[in-house]
């Protein structure tokens, strides 16, 4: 069981783990060896509950995709075991992004003085512009 929380866990069976070309620099190592990890997790079929199903569909994380996967593919390392762990860490760090409780965003009134500052500013700019008309003689 690949444990995300307390609350939640996911079978390793439900994730599909792959190892693919990487990119980048690394000279002939990049060319023959498959050592980036490719992590695929369809949300959809999966054990986890529903509401962590509708808040990670609801995500705006770039990993999940519009057919209801999540797609990782780590390759900052040269190493395919440490890939394979940056992987994991990234799907649980996606997961528990999604299920994060956000604070309600409280509605505030501007300070007296704040108002006073705006207005006058307003005023200087009025003058400001006013003071650029032509003359009349």
């Amino acid at each position: 069981m690949f444990i995300i929380n307390e609350k939640i866990s996911i079978p390793f069976s439900e994730i599909e783990i792959t190892a693919v070309r990487s990119e980048g620099p690394g000279g002939q190592h990049v060319n023959k060896t498959s050592s980036a990890a490719h992590l695929k997790f369809n949300i959809e079929e999966s054990s986890l509950p529903d509401w962590v199903k509708k808040k990670l569909i609801n995500s705006k994380d770039n990993h999940i995709t519009a057919s209801k996967k999540i797609i990782i593919k780590a390759q900052r390392t040269r190493s395919l075991v440490r890939n394979k762990e940056d992987a994991y860490k990234i799907f649980r760090e996606v997961i528990l992004d999604a299920i994060k409780k956000r604070k309600k965003r409280r509605d505030t009134k501007p300070t007296k003085n704040s108002i006073e500052k705006r207005l006058e500013n307003k005023k200087n700019r009025s003058n400001i512009k006013k003071n650029r008309k032509k003359i009349d003689y």
